[in-house]
């Protein structure tokens, strides 16, 4: 029988919580429970790389009045605007993360194909090339999703006891924070609806890995943890402001 991977109920929420959401489903993947979820944001938020530092983020043009959170995970910093955000939690082991195999590229590779299925042609980066220090949709690395010459989809890991947390953004629109990286509304002239791309999303995932995403709700420990998480890290300007 094909493993069971929890697909977790859509959530709008602040920055800090949605960071203590996606730290704390590692927690759970170390034990043993895969889980995927989408989720929004409540307002326009910059995330900054665990070793990023601050003071440029938040010294790029357009980015110091936005509300700001430490990821736990790596890379640059991300504008969540006008986009569909996921998580994806896996266990160690083969049955989740197959020798050889790099989540980062099948990820993308599973939105590709969702996003084909609505008439938007994107392609998997082949090179890096860097247009800039501060944003990561201006950073390409091969895996990276590119719609022309834009990337469209970006992912960024932490682990843990081999443990796999890997979230990232799909860009739906132009935020105006950030007028230089064109979304899919803009490089194909179609609105892409999240809750539509997210459930096409979902049906590829399954089908390119035989796992059954099925519906489920947060555990009580979860909850717990989220709200530790979210007190001694990511509303906490020690962890925040710490590169």
């Amino acid at each position: 029988m094909s493993p069971p991977c929890r697909l977790l109920p859509f959530r709008v929420a602040a920055g800090p919580h949605n960071m203590a959401a996606d730290d704390a489903l590692l927690g759970s993947a170390a034990a043993g429970a895969a889980s995927l979820r989408f989720y929004g944001w409540r307002e326009p938020t910059l995330s900054l790389g665990y070793f990023q530092p601050y003071r440029p983020a938040r010294a790029y043009p357009g980015l110091g009045g936005l509300s700001w959170v430490r990821r736990p995970s790596g890379g640059a910093a991300l504008v969540h605007h006008h986009e569909l955000t996921y998580a994806l939690a896996l266990p160690a082991g083969a049955a989740w993360q197959p020798a050889g195999c790099s989540w980062l590229t099948r990820i993308h590779e599973v939105v590709r194909v969702a996003l084909a299925r609505k008439g938007v042609e994107a392609l998997l980066c082949e090179r890096e090339e860097k247009h800039g220090e501060v944003l990561c949709f201006l950073h390409h690395t091969p895996g990276d999703l590119l719609l022309g010459r834009h990337k469209i989809a970006g992912s960024a890991q932490r682990k843990l006891r081999g443990a796999l947390l890997q979230h990232g953004g799909i860009l739906l629109a132009q935020s105006p924070h950030t007028p230089e990286l064109p979304g899919i509304a803009e490089l194909s002239g179609r609105s892409i609806d999240a809750a539509d791309l997210s459930a096409a999303v979902v049906e590829e995932l399954g089908r390119a890995t035989g796992w059954r995403v099925e519906p489920a709700g947060w555990s009580a420990a979860e909850e717990a943890a989220v709200a530790s998480r979210l007190a001694s890290r990511y509303e906490a300007p020690a962890w925040n402001e710490k590169r």
